[in-house]
């Protein structure tokens, strides 16, 4: 087989003369030469042949997502033994391969992941029979990720159900300290007793969590987009009941798999990726690592590496407003001038953005006057700046109408701060559906015109 320097010289040399040689258009002679120079590349390549898999004709769409924060403070740390963690993930929409994002973004040393499988969860940790599959990474069942970085798994064939669950397992040898996590799983997984139990279709429990470690997104081949719901506490779901996947993007996937719109129809191939962190902020870091970076810094990685993203929600500022000074607030023009931040890099790639009005929090540990005055001017900021695609009224949602400082009784979770699994239901219900029309099933590029952004 030629080396890669003898063929290019090769091609480098016919290049030449082809130069010198008349042609009807200079277009079509370019095309000839790049596809040339792919050509020879591809011979010069141990490994290649004819009819090998083309990457760029592989759409991925993320079915679940979460967001990784970390390290945590030593209080807690959770630390695995060659042990197996069995993770449980409930999927937006449903494709036929598979592939996973795993994580060592905030570790200071290699993870080693030494087997890793994924399958249909039947109940509990156990998975469903005949859909258990071995992943493999770069080719290799197992591999050593490098601090600060993810990796993807090679694909693998499986029918995945929309709306369904799924069991990744990883198995971790040696000592493995979680310093890559998502903390508010409200999510039950499973670690097993020592050992590597990736191919047991029960798992020897030993122990059972509510986080992600290490796991932070699962994609299926689609030719839909996905939408990233970015925030805080109130878009990861904190105080919504655990195992029921009640947060309020989990009812935005339903309606999109369940309700018919006279555009989208029914089962729109829309993913839906949560990527909220209890305690998130969008202009400044909180104190507590497991609440994550700002979403200024954090954007990134969480929306602009998420697979398929044409559309995201942005729901964050409470945090910022809750914790600055009783008295003296953060003005609420340095919150606008994040939003804006946000919503430019969005745009430059292409990502239509809807604005979420920030919801009541009279009554919360944090409340004060002085900041309900500026969660005021941000709200008729979003509404009105006519600066987002669209915007979302989860104030106007949740709200009672007798008191709107606060929220509605029947919506409260009972700290002010958080809705109740029926609060999570309303927001869910209060996204129009018609925002996601100018992409749809199709997989167009986003329009960036403004959207109808009534409730449905």
């Amino acid at each position: 087989m030629l080396s890669i320097s003898s063929a290019l010289s090769d091609l480098a040399q016919r290049t030449a003369a082809a130069f010198h040689r008349p042609t009807p258009s200079n277009r079509p002679r370019r095309g000839m030469l790049l596809g040339g120079v792919a050509l020879a590349i591809a011979l010069a390549l141990p490994g290649q042949h004819a009819g090998a898999q083309n990457w760029s004709n592989e759409r991925w769409t993320g079915t679940w997502g979460t967001a990784p924060a970390g390290p945590p403070p030593a209080t807690n740390l959770q630390t695995f033994t060659d042990q197996t963690l069995r993770l449980i993930v409930h999927t937006s929409i449903g494709g036929n391969r598979v592939r996973i994002r795993v994580s060592n973004e905030f570790g200071t040393v290699p993870l080693r992941i030494g087997a890793a499988r994924i399958g249909v969860r039947a109940a509990g940790s156990d998975v469903a029979p005949g859909t258990d599959r071995v992943l493999t990474f770069s080719g290799s069942p197992s591999i050593t990720i490098p601090p600060g970085a993810p990796v993807l798994s090679d694909p693998v064939e499986l029918n995945v159900p929309a709306l369904g669950d799924l069991a990744v397992s990883l198995y971790l040898p040696g000592t493995v300290e979680a310093t890559t996590i998502h903390n508010t799983g409200l999510q039950t997984n499973y670690v097993s007793l020592p050992g590597d139990f990736t191919a047991a279709a029960t798992l020897p429990v030993q122990r059972t969590i509510t986080a992600w470690p290490f796991l932070t997104e699962v994609d299926v081949d689609s030719a839909g987009p996905s939408i990233v719901t970015l925030g805080d506490s109130i878009t990861d779901g904190t105080r919504s009941t655990v195992d029921t996947n009640n947060r309020w993007p989990d009812w935005l996937a339903r309606r999109l798999q369940t309700v018919r719109d006279p555009v989208l129809g029914l089962n729109a191939r829309l993913g839906v990726v949560n990527r909220g962190i209890s305690g998130n902020r969008l202009v400044s870091d909180s104190p507590n690592p497991l609440a994550g970076r700002s979403i200024l810094e954090r954007f990134d990685r969480d929306v602009l590496a998420t697979a398929g993203v044409r559309y995201m929600t942005l729901l964050i500022g409470i945090n910022d407003i809750g914790n600055s000074p009783a008295m003296n607030p953060i003005p609420a023009a340095d919150l606008i001038a994040g939003y804006r931040q946000v919503i430019a890099r969005a745009h430059a790639k292409g990502i239509a953005v809807f604005g979420a009005t920030l919801t009541p929090f009279e009554g919360a540990g944090y409340y004060s006057p002085e900041k309900e005055v500026v969660r005021q001017a941000v709200n008729n900021w979003i509404r009105n700046s006519d600066e987002f695609d669209a915007v979302i009224d989860f104030d106007l949602a949740t709200r009672d109408p007798s008191h709107p400082t606060r929220f509605l009784p029947a919506y409260d979770s009972g700290d002010h701060l958080h809705p109740n699994d029926l609060g999570y239901q309303a927001m869910g219900n209060a996204v129009p559906l018609t925002l996601f029309r100018s992409v749809g099933i199709s997989g167009l590029k986003p329009a960036q015109q403004k959207a109808p952004a009534t409730v449905e």
